[in-house]
């Protein structure tokens, strides 16, 4: 059972496909973790390819081993779309502590829609 502080960086994304017909899309994401969610800034008029650089601290207190990282376009007059997301396994950076920048894949309907790029790094709780 994994014990501790999981710290996500939300780096990036590329090649998301563009909800907006006027207009560049403005991306966001929602991280969850359990019943822990949080939610990154806006990346206006960022296009397919926004840059975040943001990190996210969540606690760890159980053996649950999966990260969700939705993709949402903030839309001012509608609600906002989906985009996308992607479901991250976090077993190995529970094993060996910290994760680079990787990239993973936005899926849609089972079908590519795009990268995210985040690093991991988990701090586990020390134990007298």
């Amino acid at each position: 059972m994994a014990l501790g502080t999981l710290e996500v960086i939300l780096i990036s994304a590329k090649g998301l496909h563009n909800s907006d017909f006027f207009g560049k899309m403005d991306p966001y994401v929602i991280l969850t973790y359990r019943n822990q969610e949080h939610r990154s800034t806006v990346a206006k008029g960022a296009g397919s390819n926004p840059h975040w650089n943001e990190s996210f601290l969540f606690t760890v207190c159980d053996s649950v081993s999966e990260l969700n990282l939705r993709l949402m376009d903030k839309d001012t007059l509608t609600s906002d779309d989906f985009l996308g997301e992607t479901r991250i396994n976090l077993e190995g950076v529970f094993n060996v502590g910290n994760i680079p920048e990787t990239t993973y894949n936005v899926v849609k309907d089972q079908n590519y829609c795009g990268e995210l790029k985040v690093a991991l790094t988990f701090n586990p709780e020390r134990c007298y």
